[in-house]
């Protein structure tokens, strides 16, 4: 099963704010060109894993090491010990292309290999463990810090479209920094204001044209937003808002 689950991924992400009331007539022009993924609604649990400092995000806000982010997903709606997970290390390149390395496991296997440095029969790619154990080295002391939980609606382009485009919408966007677990529920305190969602829009190359309409018809910028950064300010008592992004700025922050 793991053989068919791509594991590596180069792509430009970018981050809009769109407001609830946007969103109707924002997916009806989309629709035009992009259709429901084969999934297209999924229920997102993510454990970010950093050391007792936050050592791994403070690095990645001062642009160091790649910026790199470690985190566990779920999509099941009750993740148990024994699901099916996901390990991913994301990092961005000098041009600001987003890299992921993606392991699939299970949130007990996961967990033992990135606090105790221990693999099982689940994790056996050779090259993704000696990453994982130079991020461990880096960063002594790795542990669960962070929860994230949204609602996701995904589109892709369609057949007849050549681009490469995929559009995801992140709602009902919560986090804790206590019991920070996939077993543990999905209550949490909101990333962003009620009437707020994520859209992200994942390319391999320059945005088509007809997409570069669709956001300036709706009035769209590109932001500066990471849900883990949100959360990590937010559970230090810190202020944390989307940016709308410098024009010099390298894309997918």
């Amino acid at each position: 099963m793991t053989d068919k689950i791509q594991t590596r991924f180069k792509r430009v992400e970018t981050k809009y704010i769109v407001r609830t009331d946007q969103y109707e007539a924002l997916l009806e022009d989309l629709k035009v060109y992009l259709k429901e993924d084969d999934y297209p609604t999924s229920t997102i649990s993510n454990i970010y894993f950093d050391t007792p400092d936050f050592d791994v995000i403070k690095d990645a806000l001062a642009k160091k090491n790649m910026r790199e982010k470690i985190r566990m997903r779920s999509y099941f709606a009750n993740p148990s010990e024994d699901c099916q997970a996901f390990l991913e290390v994301k990092q961005k390149d000098q041009k600001g292309v987003g890299h992921k390395v993606r392991l699939v496991s299970n949130p007990k296997s996961i967990n033992l290999l990135l606090c105790q440095g221990y693999s099982d029969e689940s994790i056996s790619d050779p090259n993704l463990l000696t990453e994982i154990h130079a991020l461990r080295d880096r960063y002594p002391g790795l542990a669960p810090r962070v929860y994230i939980y949204y609602d996701r609606y995904s589109l892709k382009q369609k057949k007849k479209i050549g681009d490469k485009v995929r559009v995801t919408f992140d709602k009902n966007l919560r986090y804790r920094d206590t019991d920070v677990s996939l077993s543990s529920g999905t209550d949490g305190k909101p990333l962003l204001e009620p009437n707020q969602m994520v859209m992200e829009i994942k390319a391999s190359a320059d945005k088509p044209e007809w997409l570069k309409e669709i956001l300036a018809k709706h009035g769209l910028r590109k932001m500066k937003f990471s849900k883990y950064s949100c959360a990590f300010h937010k559970s230090q008592g810190l202020d944390y808002y989307p940016q709308p992004r410098r024009k010099k700025e390298s894309v997918g922050a």
